[in-house]
């Protein structure tokens, strides 16, 4: 793995150097980066070669850009998906880890922890249509998006919206767990913050599902009670 990440982006890509500026700097922030926030952390000059570097990333699947809830193209965000660039850069690169028991070593360090949150958040946006089915609403049209509060950088955001042509809208909660998950009362009234946050800023006059997305399920309580209208199992995805 040491090697085959510089010798994969040289194999595909002219001046690939300027392609891997652009992943390393998307694999610091997670939830994707604008175009100019993104060329400025590549080192990169805004321009036609810039713009071709963008899409030959996107078109070779390594990056995404996609249009959070309400906005336009202009307000368009790049994200790395691209699970072996996110591997590589977050376990390999510069490692000193070595040898057997390497890698297990790494498991519920905060890095693992981040690391797999991020790529089932990943495997979740790859399988919208059996998310779709699992909620009975395979026939029913859908966009779907992100969204993040307007109220600086620690304001409430949502990492998967489904937006339904029936007038409900799923907020989907992605939470990757070793065992079934449970809500616990601060994640509850963040939760309800969340919720009441998104209706407020966006104006919608929509019906809010609040769907959970989990590895093994959802432990129920009485706050799952309360505030969960649908639990999808990361085996549904697979159907």
């Amino acid at each position: 793995l040491n090697l085959e990440y510089g010798d994969l982006y040289r194999s595909l890509f002219t001046r690939a150097e300027r392609h891997i500026a652009v992943v390393e700097a998307l694999v610091q922030k997670s939830k994707g980066l604008s175009r100019k926030e993104l060329l400025t952390a590549a080192g990169l000059t805004d321009g036609g070669s810039a713009t071709t570097t963008l899409d030959e990333l996107e078109q070779s699947g390594f990056i995404r850009r996609y249009f959070p809830f309400g906005k336009t193209k202009r307000d368009a965000l790049f994200q790395l998906i691209d699970p072996y660039s996110l591997f590589y850069l977050t376990f390999v690169k510069d490692s000193k880890a070595e040898g057997k028991g390497a890698w297990l070593a790494q498991m519920n360090s905060p890095r693992w922890r981040a690391w797999s949150g991020y790529a089932f958040e990943y495997i979740c946006r790859y399988h919208i249509d059996p998310i779709k089915k699992h909620l009975g609403i395979s026939g029913i049209y859908t966009e779907v998006s992100t969204w993040r509060s307007q109220r600086g950088e620690n304001g409430a955001q949502i990492d998967l919206l489904i937006d339904r042509n029936d007038r409900i809208i799923n907020i989907c909660e992605m939470k990757f767990s070793v065992k079934p998950f449970t809500i616990a009362k601060d994640y509850a009234d963040n939760l309800r913050n969340k919720i009441s946050v998104f209706r407020e800023e966006t104006g919608t006059n929509k019906t809010l599902f609040l769907t959970m997305i989990t590895t093994f399920g959802l432990k129920a309580n009485n706050h799952s009670a309360q505030l969960v209208n649908d639990s999808v199992g990361m085996e549904a995805l697979f159907l």
